[in-house]
């Protein structure tokens, strides 16, 4: 998270929540970071995204991927 810059582009960095001026805040200091904001919705969304973070830590650690991988979301 150090530098979510990479040659295939910016990582994303997923919020969500309930309070739009909050999400706002959230996004900004996302996007201040380097990070790709990308809002999955209402607070009752977090409930997916805790699974998400535990297929990263999987990967960095049971599968020996290491700390320099992210993920990101690509449109068409």
């Amino acid at each position: 998270m150090a530098n979510p810059v990479y040659k295939e582009g910016l990582s994303v960095m997923l919020y969500c929540g309930d309070d739009s001026a909050a999400k706002k805040t959230a996004a900004q200091l996302a996007s201040d970071l380097g990070f790709d904001p990308y809002d999955v919705g209402p607070l009752q969304e977090a409930r997916l995204l805790e699974p998400f973070a535990l297929i990263w830590i999987h990967l960095a650690l049971l599968q020996k991927l290491g700390p320099n991988f992210a993920f990101r979301i690509m449109k068409r």
